[in-house]
């Protein structure tokens, strides 16, 4: 079984930041890609930013500018900062890893934004 565990979220005022944490139980060279997706109430899941075992990067249109994706091989861990935080960003964030065969995911930690 592949593990992914997020963690990071929380309450925010507008224009503040977070940093989410996805750390996996395996090396993150076993995916392919990795991302993160959020889900608002009544909302349809949604990707936010991912990136690819070379390095590459990808991110909603929404969130352009504002939040970056990374990764740390050595410690198997995706991480995505998150600045200038908007209410619209309230959401579950959750991680994400493709693999050959599966799609793996996180439990999902949650980001409030609110004055």
């Amino acid at each position: 079984q592949v593990q992914l565990v997020e963690s990071g979220g929380g309450l925010v005022q507008p224009g503040e930041s977070l940093r989410l944490s996805c750390a996996a139980s395996r090396s993150i060279f076993s995916f392919y890609r990795m991302g993160w997706y959020r889900q608002a109430p009544e909302k349809q899941r949604e990707l936010v930013a991912a990136i690819t075992s070379g390095g590459s990067t990808n991110y909603a249109d929404s969130v352009k500018g504002r939040f970056t994706i990374s990764r740390d091989n050595a410690k198997n861990t995706v991480y995505l900062q998150m600045n200038s935080l908007k209410p619209e960003d309230t959401a579950v964030y959750y991680c994400n890893g493709q693999s050959q065969f599966y799609d793996y995911w996180g439990q999902g930690t949650q980001v409030t934004v609110s004055s």
